[in-house]
């Protein structure tokens, strides 16, 4: 079994993408994890897209439609997900197949300040519904004073977050590797960038 982890933050350092790592090593044995960032995608652009799918962009979907389920990691910024993550998700919605459709996607976020990004998780299962992506919800992890939280070896000293990533990943292989979870993704092809067009997944964004 196959997951993908996306930090929402391009920073080298970043809380989220070190939350993502941490997650990576607690899920059940026999699963894979890869971390994603999403280095190299460029501003969504309908002309650009019109001369081709930009390699990041196909790169991410591959990886998406290849995988059994999808971990998202975003940071809040002004009460919302990163711009570079709303970027990337405006990318993936025009893919048809659309990898997310169907996906098993579970969420965490951490932030430096009090409310651990919870806000941007709100917005994310928003657009996330938008993109027709099985999103769980529970248990939610939401790490607080995040920049305190993390150990030299990249491992979280907040031992109740820990259980909370802990019972996530595993709802997420659960969802990722049962019969219903197969079943909707059944339903939707199998994206190959070679043959992926666009979609209506941005409401007129061809003239916009």
């Amino acid at each position: 079994m196959r997951i993908v982890a996306i930090s929402g933050s391009l920073r080298a350092d970043s809380l989220n993408t070190r939350l993502a790592h941490a997650a990576a090593g607690l899920v059940p044995a026999g699963v894979e994890v890869e971390v994603a960032t999403l280095q190299g995608i460029p501003l969504y652009d309908e002309d650009l897209r019109s001369e081709g799918w930009p390699a990041a962009v196909a790169a991410l979907g591959e990886r998406i439609a290849d995988a059994d389920g999808v971990l998202i990691v975003t940071p809040e910024y002004n009460y919302s997900i990163s711009g570079v993550l709303k970027n990337a998700l405006d990318w993936l919605s025009r893919l048809n197949p659309a990898p997310l459709a169907g996906k098993p996607t579970a969420i965490m976020s951490a932030s430096p300040g009090m409310f651990g990004g919870v806000r941007a998780q709100d917005h994310l299962r928003q657009i996330l519904f938008g993109l027709d992506a099985r999103v769980l919800t529970r248990p939610q992890v939401i790490v607080n004073l995040a920049a305190d939280k993390f150990q030299e070896d990249g491992s979280l000293s907040d031992s109740m977050a820990v259980e909370l990533m802990r019972k996530l990943m595993e709802a997420l292989t659960r969802a990722g590797g049962d019969q219903d979870a197969i079943n909707v993704q059944q339903t939707h092809p199998r994206w190959e960038p070679a043959r992926a067009r666009a979609v209506g997944g941005i409401r007129g964004a061809g003239q916009v």
